[in-house]
Parts: C-alpha cells; sequence; structure tokens
C-alpha cells in the first residue's frame, strides 16, 4: 500500500502509537509519507527517521483585545481564528496528499482539536485513529464546561455579574463551535479507529459515531525484564497534568506506613509550577516525590526494571501504554479500576485493581510489597500476557487489515493515484491477524 500519514501530536503515547504504527508498516514494504503542521512536536519519537515527513507552517496568533467589545468576544474570536488557520494547513496538506498516489489516508489525532477537516479535503480512502475525543468538551475535569455560572449572591444580579455571564455565554458558544466543527470532521472519515471498548464507547457518547477497536501493541522486544532485583520504590507514568491524578497517587502513598518507598514519576511534559504544588504536596505528607521530565527509553526501561510496583490512577483515560510496558518489563500494576485499564490490567493477573480511593490503593501497595513472592508471580504473568496478546506485531497486523480493508471498500481505490505510479505489486498481500485482533 501507498499510505499517506497525518497527525499533530505532541509527545506523548500517542506519538508514540503512530510511531510504532508507522515503524511498523514501512518495515513490511509500504510506501509511507507523513505531514504535520509545525505545531507537531516531530523531535519526540521523529517518524523521519523512517518515512518522509512534510511539515506545514501552522501560524496562528491570538486575538488583543483593546476595548470592552473585543475583550467579550474574544474567546470566539480565538476559536474561529484557529479552526481557520488549521483549515488551511490541512487543505495544503491534502493538496499534496492527492497529488501523490496515495491508496488511503492514516489520519491521527490533533492535540487543538483532536480531528481536524483533513478528511474533508482528500479524494481517497481515509481512516482516523482517535486515541480520545476532546475530552474536556464531555466529561467533568472538574465540571462540564456548559454548567452555569453560580447564582450571584444577592438578590439582585449586579452590573459585574452580568459581565461575567455574557463573556461566559461567549465562551460556551465558542465551545460550541468547536464541536459543531469537530463533529463534522470525524463524520468526512470512512472509518474511526480505537484503541479500547472504552474508547469506542466515549467517541459515540461524544460524536454519535461508531467506531473500530484496534488495539495498540508494545514492543516486547525493547521492553524486556533483565531479572534485576527490585528496589523499595514505586514508578508512575504520566503527564504532569491534572488529569493524570499524580496528587491522589502521592496521597494514596502517604497511607502506606513507614518507611514508606519512593515515588518516582515520569512524565513528557508538565509546568514547572505544577510540579512544584506536587512536591510541596508530597513534601506535607510525607512522602518522597522524585519527578522526571522526559526522559529518554533508556532511562525509562531502567525504572521499570528496578521499580517494585508501578502506580497507575488517571481518570478515565482510554488505554495508557504505561501499563503494558511494565508488564512486559515484569513489573506488577496497582491500578484503579476504570477507562482503559480494565483492558489492559487484569485483576489478580499481572496486577491489581482497585476502587479510586486512596485508602485501597494503598493497601493495594502495602499487599505485594509484603508478599514479593505474589509479586513475582504478577510480574511474570505480566510478561507472558504482554508477549501472547500485546506484541506489536499483533497491533500492527490489526491495522494493516483494517487500511485494506478501508481500500477495498472504497467505491474507487485508484481515485487519487496518479496512474504512471500505479503497478502491480504495490500493495502487500494480507498477513493473518494475531489472536488478540479486534
Amino acid at each position: 500500500m501507498q499510505v499517506a500519514v497525518w497527525h499533530n501530536l505532541p509527545s506523548g503515547g500517542g506519538k508514540r502509537a503512530l510511531y510504532d504504527h508507522v515503524r511498523g508498516l514501512a518495515a513490511r514494504g509500504h510506501r509511507i509519507e507523513a505531514w504535520c503542521p509545525s505545531s507537531a512536536d516531530t523531535g519526540f519519537l521523529p517518524l523521519a527517521e523512517f518515512v518522509p515527513e512534510h511539515v506545514v507552517p501552522f501560524t496562528w496568533a491570538g486575538s488583543r483585545p483593546n476595548n470592552a467589545l473585543t475583550r467579550l468576544v474574544s474567546d470566539y474570536r480565538d476559536m474561529d481564528g484557529r479552526i481557520r488557520a488549521m483549515d488551511e494547513v490541512c487543505r495544503a496538506c491534502a493538496e499534496q496528499i492527492n497529488a501523490g498516489g496515495f491508496d488511503v489516508l492514516f489520519a491521527n489525532a490533533c492535540q487543538f482539536f483532536r480531528v481536524t477537516p483533513i478528511a474533508r479535503y482528500v479524494r481517497i480512502p481515509k481512516l482516523l485513529y482517535l486515541q480520545e475525543p476532546y475530552r474536556w468538551l464531555y466529561e467533568a475535569m472538574p465540571q462540564l464546561p456548559w454548567a452555569a455560572l453560580p447564582p450571584p449572591a444577592g438578590r439582585r444580579a449586579s452590573a459585574s455579574y452580568w459581565k461575567r455571564v455574557a463573556r461566559d455565554l461567549v465562551r460556551v458558544q465558542a465551545l460550541r463551535v468547536q464541536v459543531r466543527e469537530e463533529l463534522a470532521n470525524a463524520k468526512a472519515f470512512d472509518t474511526i479507529l480505537v484503541n479500547s471498548l472504552f474508547s469506542r464507547e466515549s467517541v459515540l457518547r461524544a460524536y454519535g459515531l461508531d467506531a473500530k477497536v484496534c488495539y495498540l501493541g508494545v514492543d516486547t522486544d525493547h521492553f524486556v525484564s533483565r531479572a534485576q532485583p527490585r528496589e523499595e520504590f514505586l514508578v508512575g507514568v504520566g503527564a504532569f497534568v491534572p488529569e493524570k491524578n499524580i496528587p491522589f497517587v502521592i496521597e494514596a502513598v502517604a497511607r502506606v506506613p513507614e518507611p514508606r518507598p519512593l515515588l518516582v514519576w515520569v512524565g513528557n511534559v508538565g509546568s514547572a509550577p505544577y510540579v512544584e504544588e506536587l512536591r510541596q504536596l508530597a513534601s506535607s505528607l510525607g512522602v518522597t516525590f522524585e519527578p522526571r521530565v522526559r526522559i529518554d527509553d533508556t532511562e525509562l526501561l531502567d525504572l521499570l526494571n528496578r521499580a517494585r510496583i508501578m502506580v497507575y490512577a488517571p481518570r478515565l483515560e482510554p488505554f495508557g501504554y504505561a501499563p503494558l510496558e511494565a508488564s512486559a518489563c515484569e513489573l506488577p500494576v496497582v491500578g484503579v479500576a476504570e477507562g482503559g485499564l480494565r483492558e489492559t490490567v487484569i485483576d489478580g493477573v499481572n496486577g491489581l485493581l482497585v476502587e479510586h480511593t486512596p485508602e485501597a490503593l494503598a493497601q493495594a501497595i502495602v499487599r505485594l510489597r509484603s508478599d514479593e513472592n505474589y509479586a513475582r508471580r504478577l510480574g511474570n504473568n505480566g510478561r507472558q500476557l504482554a508477549v501472547e496478546r500485546w506484541r506489536l506485531d499483533g497491533a500492527i497486523d490489526r491495522l494493516e487489515a483494517r487500511l485494506l480493508a478501508a481500500v477495498d471498500d472504497h467505491p474507487d481505490p485508484t481515485a487519487g493515484r496518479r496512474p504512471e505510479t500505479y503497478a502491480a505489486g504495490d500493495r502487500l498481500e494480507r498477513r493473518p491477524a494475531h489472536a488478540a485482533a479486534t
């Protein structure tokens, strides 16, 4: 196949998934070229290691209010400006893709909108791998963005209160525009692929669209057990952002009897003020907290092989690579039973799943610290599970099958091709899907 890839991803799990997908497809002989706006993180796990990557300038300047009216409508103007700027980028990318003789578009998410209009402008079969909808629009984080402002304190609303109401109405209208555009963009794709059954349900709740599960995989040749002695520290992985629920984990560790284990937290991004807040919280609770920002895979692999337990408690995480990487390194996982984690961690097999309370998480940590044989058995099971069910080759099989099906189902699979570039043998034969294909 000849595959055009599009993304606007930051560093993190979504970019790792795309990197593994592109690397796997390229290794099987598919011709691949990638496009992204300049806002994408091309330095973290760069696709350019394997395929040509075209970076299209993305320029957007926020509004600069200079009077009461422009301040009032600034949220709406900012949203409109960013949507227009992304539309221009997608049109430019689509023009090049349409001229490139590709069989299929394999689009990935956008850090600003999750789903962009790229599918509206390409003329070939188009698939979207969507890790999750734009969660802040559809979930309470910590409250729904549509909730009205609190009522005025007195019996009569002041002028300042009605100004806040007017500003909030404009803000909500801007979000409604984003929802409208995101939904229209999602409908333009022939197929939406997601990483878990939980994510499939999230897409259905948010967009009213059916998606197909195409499970990810972990590189079990890279993430391996070195049979090293386990040390007395816990490791957590996730960006230093509120939805990763790091304060909750710190509170749970504070309930572990002394001597408490060190908590090492690895994150790809995070603001210095927020990291400092976490440090202060840990210090106030008597927890030794060690943040590691944007470390490389060598250091991550070392931590996964030395830690005693992985702690994992993000709110409604759609999938989560970290527990699978831990399992591949024979590291047992203690996590909260919600989101996609329920599909990768099996309670009592490769980890422990608990209720979302600091006490429950602390009890699970204590249990594994006090029973090394049980913890070792969970770790061994985790490695076996990763190899049997979550190998990267299986993930590439699943994706390849979806891409081939999209090409075969399209009414005119050669619509985007230049006749002179099409030759017999362009498209590889179908490969049998692995046992866990969905």
